[in-house]
């Protein structure tokens, strides 16, 4: 979660997902409005006769309201409940929990921060709630500081959720416990050592949702980032076993592949492309902020077919510092049966919530199953 930057709300899809959107989408935090709060106020109202709405709404929407951003409106609605709700914490959450069936997707997630912020001291209370708040939204940023004060007895917990018939709990299991979890804080202990971690999700390497694989994928691309041969490993052991596995093998190896880890390329069968060439490669020399840059190459095959290619580019972004720094791009992946395969292709310089660009000097480099074949500058202005 970003402050002022909006995320899918039902799948959390991630912001790599929308690098090349071509408008600036809505802030999220304008999601969290006056008529949001009003909504608040009446469902807590209908549950819990004497709440004072308007004070509510009045404390909520107060005069620094507008210039809060996403996380601070959604921590200050939290202590503004705590304010005007019973000041018994489980008799809050039972109230909370009658309103929330009102919200859903990102507008729904104070319900887990009220829990996070008021309910460390209360584990079993607090624990049923999550997993109900879970299911309208997600309650993964809530659990996290409960793993770092209880850290056997929630991760007791998790191996409850990933044996759970529900889908929603399964997916918590694994994604709260992620290391390196996106715009949440880190966990320290796991990412020193995540076999508390691997527990659960060889529970779930195979289950039906893509919505949990996705999750296990994540997981285990966090965990390559600090012990990469014990990802390397795990897929090892894992792969062929069903295409639900393989799913997540391939989607956890996706930054080890974007490095060219010589084990992981063997293991998907992307061998070094030493018959591979490329010729008339062609690259825009200068291009405006907000346009698009637009190259082309021919891959050439020298014994008769291409094969199992993986075919990446590379930009060397300039930074404000005044260096470069890198970031990789797949274009495609495939068993080529031709010979030669032109490709030509383009990469958006608008304006995106992930990226701030800087004029100057960049450049760009084809990848081929992790082998730097060729390159070539251009000028961002």
């Amino acid at each position: 979660m970003v402050d002022g930057h909006s995320i899918a709300p039902a799948q959390w899809a991630p912001f790599s997902q929308q690098t090349h959107t071509a408008f600036m989408p809505e802030p999220l935090k304008n999601q969290f409005n006056q008529s949001l709060i009003a909504l608040l106020a009446e469902s807590i109202k209908a549950t819990f006769e004497p709440f004072d709405s308007q004070a509510f709404e009045q404390h909520v929407l107060d005069s620094n309201w507008a210039g809060r951003e996403l996380k601070d409106r959604m921590r200050h609605i939290s202590h503004s409940l705590h304010q005007y709700l019973p000041s018994d914490y489980a008799h809050s959450l039972e109230i909370l929990k009658h309103a929330s069936a009102a919200f859903s997707g990102m507008t729904h997630m104070f319900f887990a921060d009220f829990v996070e912020v008021y309910g460390l001291d209360d584990f079993d209370v607090s624990m049923s709630a999550l997993a109900l708040f879970t299911q309208g939204s997600t309650s993964e940023f809530a659990v996290r500081p409960f793993i770092e004060k209880y850290p056997e007895q929630m991760m007791a917990q998790m191996n409850l959720w990933a044996a759970s018939d529900n889908h929603h709990l399964r997916r918590l299991a694994s994604e709260g416990c992620r290391p390196r979890l996106p715009w949440a804080m880190a966990l320290p202990a796991f990412k020193k050592d995540p076999q508390p971690v691997l527990v659960i999700l060889e529970k779930l390497k195979q289950d039906d949702s893509e919505y949990v694989r996705r999750s296990v994928a994540n997981n285990l691309n966090d965990i390559s980032k600090d012990h990469p041969q014990l990802l390397i490993d795990l897929a090892t052991s894992w792969i062929g076993q069903c295409k639900e596995t393989d799913w997540i093998i391939k989607h956890a190896c996706r930054s080890l592949l974007k490095q060219g880890e010589p084990q992981v390329m063997a293991l998907f069968g992307l061998a070094q492309p030493k018959h591979v060439s490329i010729e008339d490669f062609k690259l825009q020399s200068e291009v405006k902020m907000e346009n698009t840059l637009e190259y082309s190459f021919v891959l050439t095959s020298q014994q008769g077919k291409l094969g199992k290619l993986r075919i990446e580019y590379a930009i060397d972004f300039m930074k404000s510092n005044g260096k470069q720094s890198r970031k990789m791009f797949k274009i495609s992946e495939s068993d080529y049966a031709e010979q030669i395969k032109v490709i030509t292709k383009r990469h958006s310089f608008k304006s995106i919530s992930t990226r701030k660009h800087y004029a100057g000097a960049h450049g760009l480099a084809i990848i081929v199953n992790g082998h730097e074949l060729i390159n070539g500058q251009f000028l961002l202005t």
